[in-house]
């Protein structure tokens, strides 16, 4: 039974990934911050079945304990400071969890389990005001955020071990992956979560900012699969995991509305205040080696992963209802 470890448990993407690795029969251990009020609700169905561990990015004495006693033959890095506007809030917490914290990891790694191979969570952050359309693996980087800054240095980190201390060492720059599971902080989950309330009689508007923005999104159940691949080739590499089709933030707004059978343009307001400081305007990945070496692709169409996100906030809002009315 292979063993596998994962930062970022707790999060959207740690949350499938060791639902997939389960599935995959691998003892999953998890890393968590300590705190005075957990938040497990993402892997609630998984508790009695994963092992957690006390663990903080900024505290390399707490990374070695975990590593030391599961020796992995997986470690996923998937925590981070991960929501670009509070990069700009929270420069430098950012720079010590999602920057400074895979160099503790992977020295840690390298210290007390180098046999483990080793995936890092990059992301199209990075390319910011890219150079070119699409992005791929050989794309210049052009961060436009701290937390863009921040993902790059850990991407380099990444580099670096596998190249001088010969640690099978993987980056995943993967574009924008959602789900129901997503932080309502994150756009497309904003909207979502927005539009259930707005159905439900529980809200009047959505205040949003540049509409005109586009992305690359994908579903994060589709990605997870994509980092585990990374893991069983002979030799590490880095890999773009994109959709390869952009679509703008209004697209988005149009369909989830649609999805609840509301017009957009009666509930949603621009803010001037919602605005980047530096706006990245168009990401798009070109996942042709992805393809070609992993033999992935994606599956859930930026329409049903909307429209999937809608029903699951509806539902969720209307058991809300249910619960408060017994």
């Amino acid at each position: 039974m292979k063993r596998a470890l994962i930062t970022g448990i707790t999060g959207q993407d740690g949350s499938y990934l060791a639902e997939f690795l389960l599935q995959k029969e691998y003892a999953v251990f998890g890393m968590v911050r300590r705190s005075s009020t957990e938040n497990l609700s993402r892997i609630k169905h998984l508790l009695g079945r994963i092992t957690l561990f006390q663990g903080d990015l900024l505290d390399q004495p707490s990374l070695i304990s975990p590593l030391r006693e599961v020796q992995p033959d997986e470690v996923y890095n998937l925590a981070a400071q991960s929501f670009v506007p509070t990069s700009w809030e929270q420069p430098i917490a950012t720079t010590q969890y999602t920057a400074l914290g895979v160099a503790r990891l992977l020295e840690t790694i390298r210290l007390e389990c180098p046999h483990a191979r080793f995936y890092q969570a990059s992301s199209s952050e990075m390319f910011g005001k890219a150079a070119e359309v699409p992005q791929n693996e050989r794309t210049p980087f052009y961060p436009r955020s701290p937390y863009g800054v921040a993902k790059t240095y850990g991407h380099w980190a990444t580099v670096s071990y596998r190249e001088s201390h010969h640690l099978f060492a993987c980056s995943g720059i993967l574009f924008n992956h959602e789900s129901p599971r997503r932080g309502k902080d994150f756009v497309s989950r904003k909207v979502t979560d927005a539009v259930a309330r707005i159905a439900r009689g529980l809200a009047t508007e959505l205040r949003l900012g540049n509409l005109e923005a586009r992305r690359d999104w994908g579903y994060a159940g589709d990605y997870v699969e994509a980092m585990w691949l990374m893991l069983q080739q002979d030799s590490p590499d880095d890999y773009v995991i994109a959709t390869g089709e952009t679509h703008s933030v209004r697209e988005l707004v149009e369909i989830a509305f649609a999805a609840a059978g509301l017009d957009w343009k009666q509930y949603v307001v621009v803010d001037p205040t919602l605005l980047r400081p530096a706006e990245v305007e168009l990401l798009q990945g070109d996942y042709t080696k992805a393809r070609r070496q992993l033999g992935w692709k994606p599956t859930v169409s930026f329409r049903d992963l909307i429209e999937m996100m809608v029903k699951a906030d509806l539902e969720q809002y209307q058991r809300s209802a249910k619960s408060e009315a017994a």
